[in-house]
């Protein structure tokens, strides 16, 4: 099995079950050091995300509202959401491994168990929606990770703005859904959303950890500061960072991110 052109397969895939099915046989052959890497290969840019056939894109303004999580339409359409996020999540962990050859092979361990634990917790998420009578492809979303993936063709852009930027800002707004919903009258619906995304969020601080190893390791490759964290953000997102009040100073911190980065975002003392 050639490790890129199988990867090219599983993210063109352009349903769930496909993907999530021949990534697992694939992954199971190279923690069985059945794969040979290509010396030879160019990767694609794609031009479209694979969820293409499965959902309706539209402007992050027009997906539907997360109002009313004590309802079924809410929890349906904050459980598409998040499913969204994961399923986009598990394209951008496999496409961080496709697109740069020549890694380390610790980098590729890295990069794939995060695509596992991505595909794990969209099931997680699938499995509540199916619960609920509904799918993913139900809701419209927005392509702002793939579009993501399409600016960033460089490894240092690349793990600064999915696993330190965007991942992290996961870190930041799960626990004030959590805290929303812990305040809600109980049911076993929001019994089990709650306990899917403490599980999620425990597990992204791993994923950000990753991504800020792989950004130092590429800013050594290039000669450059860490601080040019700050200037790529401010390329691609001149909004900067969008819950400096809201900051998780402690999950940041584990996931790799200093006192002086963290006083930068919130724009005050924090550690």
């Amino acid at each position: 099995m050639n490790f890129f052109k199988e990867l090219e397969l599983i993210l063109e895939a352009q349903d769930s079950a496909t993907k999530i099915s021949r990534f697992s046989r694939f992954y199971e052959a190279y923690k069985n050091d059945n794969v040979v890497f290509e010396t030879a290969f160019t990767p694609k840019e794609f031009t479209e995300p694979s969820y293409t056939k499965i959902c309706q894109t539209v402007p992050p303004q027009n997906v539907p509202k997360r109002s009313n999580l004590t309802a079924k339409e809410g929890q349906i359409n904050l459980l598409h959401a998040i499913a969204h996020i994961e399923y986009s999540a598990i394209d951008l962990a496999l496409d961080g491994t496709y697109r740069f050859v020549g890694m380390p092979k610790a980098y590729y361990d890295d990069w794939l168990e995060v695509a596992d634990d991505e595909i794990r917790h969209f099931l997680m998420l699938e499995k509540l929606l199916h619960e609920l009578n509904a799918v993913y492809g139900d809701l419209p979303v927005h392509d702002a990770l793939f579009e993501a993936s399409q600016k960033t063709q460089t490894l240092v852009e690349r793990m600064a703005v999915v696993p330190r930027y965007l991942e992290a800002n996961g870190l930041d707004a799960t626990p004030m859904i959590l805290k929303k919903l812990k305040k809600m009258p109980k049911s076993e619906m929001l019994s089990k959303i709650i306990i899917n995304l403490e599980v999620i969020l425990d597990e992204e601080i791993d994923h950000v950890k990753k991504g800020d190893i792989w950004f130092t390791y590429a800013c050594k490759e290039e000669n450059l500061s860490t601080d040019v964290f700050f200037q790529i953000i401010k390329k691609y997102y001149p909004r900067g960072f969008l819950r400096p009040d809201n900051l998780n100073i402690q999950a940041r911190k584990e996931a790799g991110f200093s006192c002086d980065e963290l006083k930068i975002m919130a724009k005050k003392e924090v550690c």
